[in-house]
């Protein structure tokens, strides 16, 4: 039996590293393009704001742009369903190809957009369906990626091999970071505002065909006449691993109202919380975000010996323990260089699950399931949390109340170690290489999940 063969019935253990690098990096060469189209939103906000809302003073037109930015995190759970069915019936790589045109749509839209001057409501309208596209586009994108990547590695490297995503992620961010810091130099502030703002959105448009093509040469992870037996990718099917479901759910609620914190929203709390200027404050997040993603194959590794449950763990206890005494010592930090050490001590907490996230997730889910299994509680959890932790940010700093998100965010963290903490030994008893005894191991066990994991494929 040929290699492409093996692939496409699950046995990914005997395909060559050669050829598990290059899907890797074909999954992952998209999921960059995907965040960097996502996040240049949040990072020229701060421009366009007032083009397409503008009445109100800085903070409630920032808030105005949050909100569609929060919006677009609630189209994720349909991306997750939608693209969970397609990617557990008819494979990881079609999903993964058609959320990129979704991604490139929605960023040239925004590009080619017309002010509130020109066309009146019309305009902040067609910025909400440029990024309900987008959000649909990214809700299928970290589900449908992290299960790839975590079906193609091998196991005892898992870990290692998913922090590529989220080094991905984050170097899409420090691409969006890195566009806006160039156009700053090269263009005034007058002409970012009037039309400097729209070149990163074309950039990210253009990148999307390059994209197409690479993914257009990846492997497939899952046979498609197994899956289908198995009644892949139905709420049905998903609903018999409530354990899971809630155990997923949890874990992301915590993990991304923490990284939007420290990522995106950290540029605007950099600016109107301690005083920087946005040069600055590009400039902090681009050496700090450079600095996380250099970390990210360092704790995968270290995940891959401890654990992903452990590491997920270690990450809730710092991050309760600590968010709230990092927060209030920032914003009291007027100088560079303190302000960029303490973010970065921020996002050195976070690496301790940035790596095993997408992993750990994959591990609770059998195959004909995980897509969906994956998506569709990550893309909840992360618009409950996620998407609204810079509306909820600026929210309680314009109530004068700025002391409680860091509360908010501490008690959420918490809820992820607890959520960390009830799961078995994963390594044992998780789907990717244990018994796949997950629900059997739980309070909430359910009698109707077979005990089949992928090593018994």
């Amino acid at each position: 039996m040929n290699t492409t063969t093996d692939i496409a019935e699950g046995r990914t253990h005997d395909i060559s590293n050669k050829l598990r690098v290059k899907s890797i990096l074909s999954a992952c060469s998209g999921n960059m393009v995907e965040w960097y189209d996502f996040f240049i939103y949040a990072y020229t906000s701060i421009y366009f704001a007032a083009l397409f809302f503008p009445h109100g003073n800085q903070t409630t037109q920032l808030m105005a742009t949050a909100g569609i930015f929060a919006v677009g995190f609630f189209m994720r759970p349909i991306g997750g369903w939608i693209f969970g069915y397609i990617a557990d019936n008819k494979g990881r790589k079609i999903a993964m190809i058609i959320s990129i045109f979704l991604m490139c749509g929605g960023s040239l839209l925004i590009a080619f957009l017309p002010t509130y001057e020109t066309i009146g409501i019309s305009a902040p309208l067609l910025l909400l369906v440029a990024r309900l596209m987008q959000g649909l586009s990214v809700g299928a994108e970290y589900g449908t990626g992290a299960t790839y990547i975590s079906e193609i590695s091998r196991k005892g490297t898992r870990c290692f091999f998913g922090s590529f995503q989220y080094m991905t992620i984050i170097a899409g961010q420090l691409l969006a970071l890195l566009t806006v810091s160039v156009l700053q130099f090269l263009l005034s502030p007058e002409d970012m505002r009037a039309w400097g703002w729209r070149i990163p959105f074309l950039i990210g448009a253009v990148s999307s065909i390059i994209v197409v093509y690479l993914r257009r040469h990846m492997v497939e992870t899952i046979a498609n006449k197994k899956a289908k037996n198995a009644q892949a990718g139905t709420l049905k099917e998903l609903m018999k691993y409530k354990k899971a479901i809630v155990v997923t759910l949890f874990l992301t609620m915590g993990c991304s109202l923490y990284f939007y914190t420290f990522t995106s929203y950290m540029q605007k709390f950099l600016v109107l919380s301690v005083g920087l200027s946005p040069e600055t404050a590009g400039f902090i997040m681009t050496i700090a975000l450079a600095l996380f993603m250099i970390m990210q194959p360092v704790f995968g590794a270290l995940a891959d010996r401890i654990g992903s449950r452990n590491s997920m763990m270690l990450f809730g206890l710092l991050a309760t323990f600590f968010v709230i005494p990092l927060m209030q010592t920032l914003q009291g930090a007027h100088d560079i260089w303190t302000a960029m050490a303490l973010v970065v001590a921020g996002l050195l907490i976070a690496s301790f699950y940035t790596p095993v996230t997408g992993v750990m997730k994959a591990d609770l889910y059998p195959a004909n399931i995980r897509v969906l299994g994956v998506s569709l509680p990550y893309a909840i959890g992360n618009a409950i949390c996620g998407g609204t932790a810079e509306y909820v940010a600026l929210y309680t700093r314009s109530i004068g109340a700025e002391s409680h998100f860091y509360i908010y965010v501490a008690v959420m963290t918490f809820l992820s170690f607890v959520a960390a903490w009830m799961l078995p030994d994963l390594k044992k008893h998780g789907w990717l290489d244990g018994d796949g005894r997950i629900e059997e191991m739980t309070a909430l066990r359910n009698k109707k999940a077979p005990l089949i994991s992928d090593t018994q494929l």
